[in-house]
């Protein structure tokens, strides 16, 4: 494949094996058979992401015999793969989680402890203790007032089924888009500064 896809790693491969050195083709043998046997690489962030274990996040290419995998497709699986860049992206899944999760307050946590909005934005160490804290007691507060509503609530969980997917839906998406804008600034920032 021409166009760059992403694969994360740890610090080896899943088999132990030494991660290859940027411009170095891995060459599998044997059949390849998508989450089994092959070299995996996805064409979004993202979908990359769902595989994800560890940090190392790279932009890859992909040759050979060449299986997609999924409906839509999440995934390929190919005989060949080369690394063009990596990142390690713990930095930016931090920031993507705390902007997700900022997102999700000011949508639906009007009342947040000031100390957890304050760490949703600047992702101060110092502050994500005692804003863990503080959701968790919010979070316990709010599961008890849920649990005496969920019996009245039920009468509407079919209409607000479909709403609420539809809301996913589009969230996921957004999700998505900023997810790949943070991963390839920083893969530009680190290839500008290499």
């Amino acid at each position: 494949m021409k166009r760059s896809l992403y694969h994360f790693t740890g610090s080896t491969l899943r088999d132990g094996s030494p991660i290859p050195e940027p411009g170095v083709w891995l060459k599998h043998d044997g059949p390849v058979i998508p989450c089994k046997s092959g070299l995996h690489a996805s064409e979004h962030p993202f979908d990359a992401l769902a595989y994800a274990p560890g940090n190392l996040l790279h932009k890859v290419r992909l040759r050979g015999n060449i299986t997609p995998h999924g409906n839509p497709v999440d995934k390929y699986c190919a005989s060949e793969r080369r690394i063009v860049a990596t990142i390690d992206a713990e930095c930016v899944m931090r920031s993507f989680a705390r902007r997700v999760a900022l997102d999700a307050v000011k949508r639906y946590w009007l009342e947040a402890p000031e100390v957890v909005v304050e760490y949703l934005k600047t992702g101060d160490e110092t502050k994500r203790a005692a804003a863990r804290d503080a959701a968790g007691d919010a979070a316990w507060a709010a599961a008890r007032d849920a649990a005496g509503d969920a019996a009245r609530d039920a009468a509407w969980d079919a209409a607000r089924a479909a709403a609420w997917d539809a809301a996913w839906d589009a969230a996921k998406r957004k999700q998505r888009d900023l997810f790949k804008r943070m991963v390839n600034k920083e893969f530009k920032n680190h290839l500008a500064s290499s």
